[in-house]
């Protein structure tokens, strides 16, 4: 799957992936209305309102992009139909030909960790069938228990030609408290991403690893000295536009091959609308605001690449 995500990066020539990861309150006040007239103010509501403000999104950028990320939290609060809403949504960017990017952040040990992973990206046995729950091409893990944490979700990744992206240095401004703690001299994060790159060294497309990271556009200087460390490791990188990642900010996170990392960016393009930048759109115009919001992305991210 890793080929297939560089495949599409080149096809479109950006290295963008957008995260479905929608609240009620970025939602439309119009389709809210007619998912409630429908299905009530209930869960199965929201949940339907949900996918129909992805529908609308996915159907414009489709072309653009060559992935997504939805953040399953933000539809398992909304529960049973929440996750219903999660999995239409998967599928249908699937059926457009997007890579989808499980958000889960999923971590535990021994079999607890392979149930994670045969229901994201691999497949559960139901008797004498096989079925695919989830169905993502890749899903995030968190590394914090070690390789009993990471290893059942590398051998779904060896069965299925699918892939995850290991945190190793997050966007958010708490990361530090435990991230950037010092190891005989050396932070944290940077023993994590030795270990990313143990890890994929033997799960190797053509030229990157089933095995990536997560490394946060709010610190280009550790993005540097990271990609250093996991120079065959795909760098998924969130933290742009909303939470102050920036175009010049990414260039030390690609290799020379101008590959190696693709950059994500949620408000900033499912909310697109609500900015004053692309107010003229509306809230009819919602999906339209994103797409333009995509095109922007792109330009910023490709002129700091050749810049």
């Amino acid at each position: 799957m890793i080929n297939r995500l560089i495949e599409n990066i080149k096809k479109t020539q950006a290295p963008i992936v957008a995260g479905l990861d929608p609240m009620l309150s970025y939602i439309p006040g119009y389709i809210k209305q007619k998912a409630y007239e429908e299905y009530g103010e209930t869960l199965s509501g929201a949940a339907e309102a949900i996918w129909q403000f992805n529908k609308g999104i996915i159907d414009a950028v489709y072309e653009l992009i060559p992935a997504v990320k939805p953040q399953i939290a933000m539809y398992e609060q909304f529960g049973v139909p929440g996750v219903a809403a999660f999995k239409q949504t998967v599928d249908y960017c699937k059926e457009k030909g997007l890579v989808v990017i499980g958000d889960a952040k999923r971590g535990d040990i021994g079999s607890t960790s392979a149930a994670y992973a045969a229901g994201h990206i691999g497949k559960v046995e139901v008797g004498s069938e096989s079925y695919y729950p989830f169905n993502e091409d890749f899903i995030t893990v968190n590394p914090y228990l070690g390789s009993d944490g990471i290893n059942p979700f590398i051998s779904v990744c060896e069965q299925e030609k699918k892939g995850i992206f290991v945190l190793v240095k997050t966007s958010n401004p708490s990361s530090g408290e435990f991230q950037d703690k010092p190891v005989e001299g050396r932070p944290l994060y940077e023993y994590v991403a030795e270990k990313v790159n143990e890890w994929g060294s033997t799960l190797m497309g053509n030229g990157y690893s089933y095995v990536g990271a997560v490394v946060g556009a709010t610190y280009p200087e550790m993005g540097k000295c990271l990609r250093k460390i996991m120079p065959k490791a795909y760098i998924l990188v969130p933290g742009y536009g909303a939470q102050g990642g920036k175009g010049s900010d990414l260039a030390g996170f690609f290799n020379e091959d101008g590959l190696g990392a693709i950059i994500n960016s949620s408000r900033g393009i499912i909310a697109a609308y609500k900015q004053e930048k692309y107010g003229k759109f509306g809230e009819e115009g919602y999906a339209d605001a994103s797409r333009q919001a995509v095109l922007d992305m792109k330009e910023d991210i490709n002129n700091a690449l050749n810049g």
